[in-house]
């Protein structure tokens, strides 16, 4: 991994090293000891690693480019959540599923292929994207097993993957909540709800 930022940890005079690949690692002043793992203060229990990591991963409210992803609304839409995903991805089904119960929500779905995973999953974003009505491709595949029509169109799935590059989205789903928090992970219905807060 790669240093992206340093700073000091308060705690027992270390530093903490964020990494490329979203892991906080500590050194001494010395730079004479590495430490792997989570700080947690002995008083509380609180873990100050989590606490770091959730907000060194957070993505500002705003500067996901919002006209690359797919649009669902649901209900009045007040509550928003932006997904990364990937067709072909059985956790990415499994949360959709649950998405799909969840009233007055906006889904921003970023179609994040992962080739290396799912070989087919490049063409069927493709086809998803340059469907006539993208949104209902996509739900009609993942909640109904319906396979996009081949349509042909100049679709942004490149600029989707150097965004999910630069805000180094490594696995599907990724959920990116209004307070900027960046989820790995289908999330339950119960937890989605939480995130999302309330109607």
């Amino acid at each position: 991994p790669h240093v992206l930022q340093i700073h000091p940890a308060h705690a027992l005079g270390l530093y903490e090293l964020y990494t490329d690949d979203r892991q906080i690692l500590y050194v001494d002043e010395a730079v004479t000891t590495l430490v792997a793992g989570d700080l947690i203060e002995a008083h509380n229990l609180h873990n100050m690693t989590e606490a770091r990591l959730k907000i060194l991963g957070a993505v500002k409210p705003g500067d996901l480019p919002l006209n690359l992803a797919l649009k669902r609304v649901k209900g009045n839409g007040k509550r928003v959540v932006a997904v990364f995903s990937d067709p072909d991805c059985p956790f990415c089904r499994k949360l959709e599923k649950e998405l799909s119960s969840i009233t007055d929500v906006t889904v921003y779905t970023f179609l994040y292929p992962i080739a290396s995973l799912h070989p087919d999953a490049p063409e069927r974003s493709h086809w998803i994207a340059c469907s006539k009505d993208p949104e209902k491709a996509w739900e009609d595949y993942q909640l109904r097993n319906i396979e996009p029509i081949h349509h042909e169109c100049q679709d942004q799935l490149e600029e989707v993957q150097n965004l999910g590059e630069k805000y180094r989205i490594s696995g599907t789903p990724t959920l990116v909540f209004a307070d900027g928090e960046v989820v790995p992970g289908a999330l339950p219905r119960a937890e989605l709800e939480k995130a999302l807060g309330p109607h």
